[in-house]
């Protein structure tokens, strides 16, 4: 397990699964369809309990100019910057499931923010870091 610190707040667009977690390699190829992935942006799988019922996941880009996410006609949200415990999995592909055993590993912890989400950061095209921030 290791610590990822955001310095701040990162505003991210989003597309929003239709279901969990049926749903989310569509969210993410629509997203890919609207804003093509890039080294310069990051990218996040954004997922949390809401409205007192199941996970609402998010596909999502970081807004990298103002108004972006208007264009787009897409909604936004904020990560908070902070401190997140996490893990990093190479190569998720080979093993989809394993995002899923890293976030019922970091659910476990304590500390963890009540209103945070899981987030998954793509930082490249194989790899992702788990991850959930701490009070």
């Amino acid at each position: 397990m290791e610590k990822t610190k955001f310095d701040k707040d990162i505003k991210v667009f989003y597309v929003n699964a239709k279901s969990f977690p049926e749903g989310i390699q569509e969210a993410h190829q629509k997203l890919y369809s609207l804003i093509p992935f890039s080294k310069d942006r990051k990218y996040f799988g954004v997922s949390r309990p809401e409205h007192g019922g199941g996970i609402v996941y998010r596909a999502a880009a970081e807004e990298l100019e103002p108004g972006e996410a208007e264009k787009l006609h897409l909604e936004t949200l904020i990560l908070k910057k902070g401190e997140y415990v996490s893990i990093t999995i190479k190569d998720y592909a080979k093993d989809i499931m394993s995002i899923d055993r890293a976030f019922k590993e970091l659910l476990a912890l304590p500390d963890l923010d009540p209103q945070g989400y899981c987030v998954e950061w793509y930082y490249n095209e194989k790899d992702v870091n788990c991850m959930i921030r701490l009070k």
